[in-house]
């Protein structure tokens, strides 16, 4: 039987459920062709609620969890926002979807360049993709009235803080290697206030001061960040 990817979709948006309820979120959800960002031989898995791997030795986030995280940014369609891990794609032309503006900043240039590509032939061309640097982020062009991490880190890094905008939201993995809480952090003029949202599993974050250093995740076997 030929795969139905858009009754595929669907389906996937009404199984978020009551813990989605931005019509925006599930309007982009309904929208983005997550099979166009898996292998292709995974094309018939891409709306199962699980991560699936991709190249890189990366993976590509479950559907729920892009979801609680896209949801959690609270964007009404006018920010500039940073993804740090672009992975895929996927997560970037959701927020495209949702921002005026997106930055997303990917360590492995293969995935740069897979991505960059996706995202322009189809269509998503608020988004840039650019090779991570040296510095976590991209502050050459901060600030951001939104980050997402799409990786664990061990604490909030306190440079993408310094990122943000007056007013702005970043919601990031924080904990250990291989389990974490996803923390949304909103930073105000007198302060920086943090609230816990769920439990979560992500790569973790490579970074040599505020993230998991290569050598660290070579010696735990485990796989670096997307």
């Amino acid at each position: 039987m030929p795969f139905d990817s858009q009754a595929a979709r669907e389906e996937m948006v009404r199984s978020f459920g009551a813990e989605i309820r931005d019509e925006r979120v599930l309007d982009a959800f309904s929208r983005v062709p997550r099979e166009r960002f898996v292998p292709p031989q995974l094309e018939r898995h891409a709306y199962e609620d699980r991560a699936l791997p991709i190249s890189g030795g990366q993976t590509i986030s479950q559907p729920l969890m892009v979801a609680i995280m896209t949801q959690a940014l609270r964007l009404t369609g006018s920010e500039k926002v940073l993804e740090i891990g672009t992975g895929s794609g996927y997560q970037a032309a959701i927020l495209s979807l949702l921002a005026r503006e997106v930055i997303s900043v990917e360590r492995l240039p293969e995935l740069v360049e897979t991505a960059r590509n996706k995202l322009l032939a189809l269509g998503y061309h608020n988004v840039r993709v650019e090779q991570a640097g040296e510095a976590l982020g991209w502050p050459q062009d901060a600030p951001y009235d939104a980050i997402i991490v799409t990786a664990g880190a061990p604490d909030v890094p306190r440079s993408l803080v310094d990122q943000l905008a007056p007013g702005g939201r970043m919601v990031v993995p924080v904990g250990g290697r291989r389990l974490q809480q996803l923390v949304r952090v909103t930073k105000a003029d007198h302060g920086v206030t943090m609230e816990r949202l769920c439990e979560c599993r992500f790569v973790p974050l490579i970074a040599a001061d505020e993230g998991w250093p290569d050598y660290e995740l070579a010696q735990n076997g485990a796989q670096p960040a997307a």
